[in-house]
């Protein structure tokens, strides 16, 4: 954690308890009827977290939606759509067939989604039952997938999912604006199951210990294990796909994501060679300013091009830089035991 962070946390730790005592105030308004809960005429899937910055929602969405295209379902993913600048009440983000709005006005992540899975549609709105219904009534969809739902309590849903970041876990275990966690932690109970993401060799005793915690304090609940695969990367020039060992090196890294950190990791153990690396806010805007500093750094290097990841990517035009630029395709890896749950899930969801 940064020393501002910690500094910041420490300045608003008198404050958690008064806003724990909200959200758990807010969670009682829905479980008592006060706040209206809108049961959709399809399943709904909630992928969401307990923590602030990122656990990883966005790999696992695609990874599920990919799972119920295979079974010959017509999912779609309802997102906030954090960082657009598009506010209607149903934002069309794709339609499964074209893609409508870029990631300046959809977001980084809906973007990267729509982009990412063909035959999806991709909605957003604040306001989630609307994008919802649209995607039941205008597109036939026939599950749908809450992006960020954890805390989204006006839609019912059928599963709903917690993640956790390997690296991260429960951060300082202390409820905003005193740390990490967006509720207090008996807001878990709600979930049915956990999936601790990006396990690595360095992080897996850590995580298992984790998991044992979590199992020990809900019993009823299973905690799942996933890592992070790198397959192959793909060029912004003209989006096409590359093998890891064609591109040219070495590479300068910049990143707009929670842990920054874990993706220059992450490039490092694929065997590209770094010539240099930016960490970048999470969400970060690609103003001109940024190009020409990320620029002017790669020029004092010996860089033959740029790596990021593709929810960066997607916020780049190909003329972005003169140097060739890529993003590293990640995809989810999972055990059989949160596949076979997975599938029971689903099997047993009201048609």
């Amino acid at each position: 954690m940064s020393q501002k962070k910690t500094s910041l946390y420490f300045l608003g730790r008198p404050f958690s308890p008064l806003y724990s005592t909200i959200m758990k105030l807010r969670e009682s308004f829905y479980s008592k009827g006060i706040k209206r809960r809108y049961k959709l005429d399809v399943p709904v899937i909630s992928i969401g977290n307990l923590t602030m910055g990122g656990t990883g929602k966005t790999p696992v969405v695609a990874f599920l939606a990919s799972i119920l295209l295979k079974k010959g379902l017509k999912p779609a993913i309802i997102s906030r759509g954090y960082g657009g600048t598009v506010k209607n009440k149903v934002n069309i983000v794709s339609d499964g067939k074209e893609i409508f709005l870029d990631a300046e006005t959809a977001g980084d992540e809906p973007c990267f989604l729509a982009k990412s899975l063909p035959g999806v549609p991709v909605l957003t709105g604040i306001v989630r039952v609307l994008p919802c219904r649209h995607a039941i009534e205008k597109f036939g969809c026939n599950i749908l997938i809450l992006d960020d739902g954890f805390q989204h309590l006006s839609v019912k849903r059928d599963l709903d999912l917690v993640l956790f970041s390997a690296a991260t876990l429960a951060g300082n275990s202390r409820v905003f604006p005193g740390g990490d966690l967006r509720e207090p932690v008996s807001a878990l109970k709600r979930c049915d199951a956990f999936l601790i993401t990006g396990v690595t060799d360095t992080l897996k005793v850590r995580s298992k210990k984790f998991g044992e915690l979590l199992i020990k304090r809900f019993p009823d609940k299973p905690v799942f294990y996933t890592t992070y695969q790198a397959t192959g990367a793909i060029s912004l020039e003209d989006n096409a796909s590359r093998e890891i060992e064609s591109l040219p090196t070495p590479l300068f890294g910049f990143c707009g994501i929670a842990q920054p950190e874990l993706f220059q990791q992450t490039v490092t153990a694929q065997n590209i060679s770094l010539a240099g690396f930016i960490p970048l806010n999470d969400h970060q805007l690609f103003k001109q300013s940024l190009i020409s500093k990320i620029t002017a750094q790669a020029q004092s290097t010996n860089a033959r091009g740029f790596i990021t990841t593709e929810k960066d990517l997607v916020k780049l035009h190909k003329d972005t830089f003169k140097l060739p630029c890529f993003a590293l395709k990640m995809r989810v890896e999972a055990d059989d035991d949160l596949l076979i749950y997975l599938d029971e899930q689903i099997e047993n969801f009201p048609s």
